[in-house]
């Protein structure tokens, strides 16, 4: 198994979030050419999450697990001697690789680990949604994939999505006084939670604040009727008082509206491992069937999502080791 060759492959390959299948047809040949036993998913359309087992063991205690999908836009690979570049390299195209390779090699050693591949991680955590009720039996550990460069993740952030939407009354942009501007109300409420304060743990670090997306508006010259903007907090416990927070500091001329939350979580770690924190959210917490979580790849995430994306070859390599490296201390 070629984790070099078989990254690439998987990058040139489009799978932004929707738009699976390709990838996961592609990895359904490949394992089933290996001689695993795969089985398609079904997701949503036709999107699906793989899972397969070996031959010997059709109920593994340890899955590695990790997502197909990326966010856009599609970049193809490219290399150097030392990094592997596009879109997904490191997240996370390279870490199926490393984990497919990881137990193609435990298997030489009579070591069964499962293999979950999921899709949707980076929009919603659909896939793993839906694997989530379909986990088999006997499954004790799930090591999820994610860049950590290598380190096992102590915990990690989760992640509270915000909708604020405004709503006013149409005018000629010459007469304000006839109109409601929605805008106007959506940037004076975006103000108030940009400078609320946030909490902050010495181990984990603060809860941030992200504005994603502002949109509304109708046309420089007519008053808007309608503003809205998503946001994106990073969790470091629970949300109750967060969110009690942020509607009363909203304020009552604009709708808030909680879409989406995936919980903080406090991770398994293994002895001689060296440690950090992941303040980005996994698919984990929808996996809560599928065993004990541990949280472990190569890249980082300080390149992940950017134009310029890579995995570096050596820790590639690492990535494996450090797979079969957990995989026989779980099974003691």
């Amino acid at each position: 198994m070629d984790a070099v060759t078989l990254t690439r492959q998987l990058v040139d390959i489009e799978s932004i979030t929707g738009n699976e299948a390709a990838v996961g047809n592609y990895l359904y040949g490949e394992l089933c050419r290996l001689g695993y036993q795969t089985a398609r998913m079904p997701v949503e359309g036709d999107r699906f999450n793989l899972y397969a087992t070996s031959q010997e063991q059709a109920k593994p205690a340890i899955v590695f697990s990790t997502h197909m999908d990326t966010v856009p836009p599609f970049i193809p690979s490219s290399e150097d001697s030392a990094r592997i570049y596009g879109r997904g390299s490191c997240d996370a195209k390279g870490i199926i690789a490393a984990q497919i390779a990881a137990a193609e090699r435990l298997r030489g050693q009579s070591i069964y680990i499962g293999l979950l591949f999921v899709a949707g991680e980076e929009r919603d955590s659909l896939g793993a949604h839906v694997a989530n009720q379909h986990s088999p039996a006997g499954c004790r550990f799930l090591v999820n994939g994610e860049p950590t460069e290598n380190r096992l993740a102590l915990a990690s952030k989760g992640t509270l999505r915000v909708e604020v939407t405004a709503r006013g009354r149409m005018a000629h942009s010459a007469y304000p006084e006839l109109g409601e501007s929605a805008i106007d109300k959506l940037i004076a409420a975006l103000a108030r939670l940009r400078a609320m304060p946030l909490p902050s743990d010495p181990e984990i670090g603060p809860c941030t604040l992200n504005i994603g997306l502002i949109e509304g508006g109708r046309a420089p010259n007519v008053i808007p009727d309608y503003a809205h903007a998503d946001l994106s907090y990073r969790l470091i416990g629970p949300s109750d008082e967060l969110r009690r927070q942020i509607v009363a500091t909203a304020g009552d001329q604009v709708e808030v509206k909680f879409p989406l939350e995936l919980p903080f979580l406090r991770l398994r770690t293994v002895d001689g491992l060296p440690n950090m924190i992941a303040a980005y959210t996994t698919d984990i917490p929808k996996l809560t069937n599928w065993g004990e979580p541990l949280l472990l790849g190569p890249g980082s995430i300080h390149v992940a999502h950017t134009d310029g994306e890579y995995i570096e070859k050596r820790q590639l390599h690492e990535a494996i080791e450090l797979y079969c490296a957990i995989a026989k201390k779980l099974q003691d």
